[in-house]
């Protein structure tokens, strides 16, 4: 089977590693490159049997689609694309990807003891949309804070502005801004479970906080999530986990 992520830039991407030790090279898996959406998905629906989405075209993929599943419905953001009897099926597992990576932490030892946990999520774009819908599925109050109110409140959830964020005293925080932005200062991470998004060019592995969790685990959960669904058969995690 063919499969490939659509987005701009993709160059550097560890999919193509990835799936290849998912599956032991069973599969061919291409990073194409477009500025325009429109020219991306030609070459998916010409060439290939699915698709991973990233930046910036997840909100077009949403709306391309015919079917969603809830994940990407509640998220307003699709990140996978099959064809299905329908045409086309549009998935977040982004979502699938922030869960693994906060229960593997010891967040979920805190959420036990205290019944729920404050969830603090920064940014406002995809990645935002799906953390705030994990953290709603595992059992979190979510406050959502960004460089714009209007994005952050945006999200259905209670805003703050960045300056009166340090204010907050979260169990987790999940840290969607991209690796070239600057960290906001004042953030509250000194008791908190870290998650960053960016794994590249990771800006908070060194914050003092109660755990830092890299965005690798969430990759690595949504990667695993995504190839189950494009194969039907779930991948190798031991095999993924050494790629990254």
């Amino acid at each position: 089977m063919k499969f490939a992520l659509i987005g701009h830039p993709v160059a550097g991407s560890l999919s193509p590693r990835l799936i290849a030790a998912a599956y032991d090279g069973a599969h061919t898996y291409d990073l194409l490159d477009f500025e325009r959406f429109e020219d991306a998905w030609e070459a998916f629906v010409n060439g290939y049997d699915g698709i991973n989405v990233t930046a910036p075209f997840k909100q077009d993929a949403f709306r391309k689609v015919d079917v969603l599943s809830p994940k990407a419905q509640a998220t307003g953001a699709v990140n996978l694309v099959v064809r299905c009897p329908q045409g086309f099926e549009g998935y977040n597992t982004d979502v699938d990807g922030v869960i693994l990576a906060l229960e593997d932490s010891s967040l979920s030892l805190r959420m036990t003891e205290y019944g729920g946990a404050d969830a603090l999520v920064v940014g406002t774009g995809g990645a935002a949309r799906a953390a705030v819908h994990a953290a709603q599925l595992l059992g979190c109050r979510v406050t959502v804070t960004g460089r714009s109110l209007t994005k952050a409140a945006a999200l259905g959830c209670p805003a703050v502005s960045l300056e009166n964020a340090s204010a907050l005293k979260p169990d987790v925080i999940i840290y969607t801004l991209p690796g070239s932005a600057p960290v906001p200062e004042g953030l509250p991470f000194a008791d908190a479970v870290v998650l960053e998004a960016e794994y590249r060019i990771p800006q908070l592995a060194d914050v003092p906080c109660r755990q830092y969790v890299s965005g690798r685990r969430w990759m690595l959960g949504q990667a695993a999530a995504g190839y189950g669904i494009f194969t039907g058969v779930a991948p190798s995690l031991e095999k993924m986990a050494k790629v990254l």
